[in-house]
């Protein structure tokens, strides 16, 4: 779309995304945010005009930004270690969800309240129907 991934590289160690790797990352970083700022600091909008523009611009850049991570070039090591990565982040991430419910569950349980985050379960149940449906299609295409 706008950016070219031969300006970025992807990012391995301070999360996800992408980085610039050349001047024209830079600029086209800038670019993107430049008339953001200017859009939010100027006080002729009000906060309604305000969110809405700030989503439609967040949903442009995250847009191209797939775009881009979709067309960068990896060879198998890149890709081996980036699925090793991923991995590992997402075991992380589900055991400090299930640790979160745990302590909500258990704390809910002694105050005799229902007070579990339901975005975490979602997150769960989310979770466990994309590995469901991504099993689902390898074993199906294999």
């Amino acid at each position: 779309m706008l950016g070219k991934p031969e300006w970025f590289k992807r990012r391995k160690y301070s999360g996800w995304g992408i980085i610039p790797k050349t001047w024209q990352g830079w600029v086209y970083i800038l670019i993107f945010m430049l008339p953001f700022v200017v859009f939010q600091a100027l006080p002729y909008w009000d906060e309604k005009t305000r969110i809405t523009a700030t989503i439609v611009w967040l949903v442009i850049l995250l847009i191209d930004v797939s775009d881009i991570m979709v067309r960068m070039k990896n060879d198998e090591r890149e890709r081996l270690h980036e699925a090793i990565a991923e991995r590992n982040a997402a075991w992380i991430m589900l055991l400090v969800i299930i640790t979160g419910i745990f302590y909500q569950t258990i704390k809910s349980a002694l105050t005799q309240t229902l007070e579990v985050d339901f975005f975490l379960v979602g997150a769960l149940f989310a979770g466990v129907i994309a590995k469901m449906i991504t099993n689902f299609y390898l074993d199906k295409k294999n």
